[in-house]
Parts: C-alpha cells; sequence; structure tokens
C-alpha cells in the first residue's frame, strides 16, 4: 500500500514553551483509516492541523502525496489543501452562505460549473439529513445541523485524505452512526482518513480502522495495530 502520509520524527511547539508533540513518526497508506484518541490537551488537534496543513512542524520531516510540505513552496499549499478535506470542532461555516452554498464551496472552488453542483449537493443534504434545511444559513441551524453541513463540505469532493475533529461530538447516536458509514464508505472509494475522537465506543462500529493513541504529546502503537476494544490497562 501506497504512504500518503509519513511523518518523522516530528516535533511541534508553540512559542518558548515545552513540545506539544515530541518525536512523532508514523505512516498512513492510502486508502486506510484511523481513530487518533488521547486526553484533553493530548496533541490531537495539533496533531490535525499538521495534517492539514494549517501548522508547520517546529522540527522533523511531514510528506504528503510524497512530497515534503516542510519544504513545499508556499504557492503550492493551495493545491495541496484542496486535496484534503477537514472538518474543523468549530465548524467554521461561512456564515453569508446557505447550508447549500456551504457545502458547494469545495466543488466551485475546484472549477465545478454550476449545472453539475445540483445532483450531489442534493445527494449530500439528504445524507445527512438536511434536505428540507438547504436554504437556511448557519447562525439559523442548531450546533449538530451545523456540523452535518460541515462534514458534507468536507466530503462532497471526495478527498484523498480526510481529517476530522471531533466530527460526531455533536449529533445524536443514530446520526453519528450515519456519519462513520458516510465517512466509511468514502474509506471505500479510496480516501484515507483520520478521526480525532474521545469517544472509544466508535471504535466498534469501523472494525477495519486501526487506532492511533497519544499521550502528552507522544504517539503511541504508530503502527495502528491496536484495534478495537483498547487493553484493559488503558
Amino acid at each position: 500500500m501506497t504512504n500518503i502520509v509519513q511523518f518523522e520524527n516530528v516535533g511541534l511547539r508553540y512559542g518558548a514553551g515545552e513540545e506539544t508533540l515530541t518525536d512523532v513518526s508514523f505512516q498512513l497508506g492510502a486508502g486506510s483509516f484511523h481513530f487518533l484518541t488521547g486526553a484533553s490537551g493530548a496533541g490531537k488537534t495539533s496533531l490535525l492541523k499538521l495534517l492539514y496543513l494549517a501548522q508547520r512542524p517546529s522540527r522533523g520531516v511531514i510528506r504528503l502525496f510524497g512530497e515534503d510540505t516542510v519544504t513545499l513552496p508556499r504557492a503550492r499549499l493551495p493545491g495541496f489543501r484542496r486535496r484534503i478535506g477537514v472538518v474543523f470542532q468549530d465548524f467554521r461555516l461561512v456564515p453569508h452562505l446557505s447550508a447549500w452554498d456551504n457545502i458547494a464551496l469545495p466543488l466551485r472552488v475546484a472549477g465545478v460549473v454550476e449545472a453539475d453542483l445540483e445532483q450531489p449537493v442534493r445527494e449530500m443534504l439528504a445524507w445527512v439529513g438536511l434536505a428540507e434545511r438547504a436554504h437556511a444559513r448557519p447562525a439559523t441551524l442548531s450546533g449538530g445541523e451545523q456540523q452535518r453541513v460541515a462534514i458534507a463540505r468536507a466530503v462532497i469532493a471526495r478527498p484523498e485524505l480526510l481529517v476530522a475533529d471531533e466530527p460526531t461530538g455533536n449529533v445524536d447516536p443514530d446520526m453519528a452512526e450515519r456519519l462513520l458509514h458516510l465517512f466509511d464508505s468514502l474509506n471505500r472509494l479510496g480516501t484515507t482518513i483520520v478521526i480525532a475522537t474521545h469517544d472509544l465506543h466508535l471504535l466498534s462500529r469501523v472494525p477495519h480502522a486501526q487506532l492511533m493513541r497519544l499521550d502528552r504529546g507522544r504517539l503511541h502503537d504508530p503502527t495502528g495495530a491496536l484495534r478495537y476494544p483498547p487493553k484493559a490497562a488503558e
């Protein structure tokens, strides 16, 4: 399996404080599915930021799609980011756009003509249970509805890499199950998926997923061999 992500002895430090991430090394194969777990403050969000190129490491090497992102010219970053779908914990929807237009945004940025937007956007709205809320703006949506719009926006362009920070944290168990099925379906089409979560019960819903665990900035079991259920000592 070709590696789509490779971290080599990566460290991340904000300012003059202690390292948030220390000597993180791992590889993610193309088409693999991973859950990233760890206690609050373990560094999960920081690791995700490195994956979707919102942050550069303080040291070490990060390769995405076979290229070193640390030395990648800034002019090439937008093209790389279009290959990555991101579900942010705080949603980051465009406030003046409707749910429909927020979901359509990645396709428009990619140059898809308006006539070809109708079907995929309508299908995504139906899948996340928001067909009747297509023209609602974010301020009129509940937290769970905003989360579903954010997920639909992240997956509509079928990214090569999908990074999600607590994507089921604001929805009920039934919708969480449905969204995990969406992620699993996308994964089976070839997308590499990394989901940060504190809910270990989710891990049993995707039995082929691999587990990555952060503890105080260090990655444990970087091979991903540990699967659900976790060891009793944990």
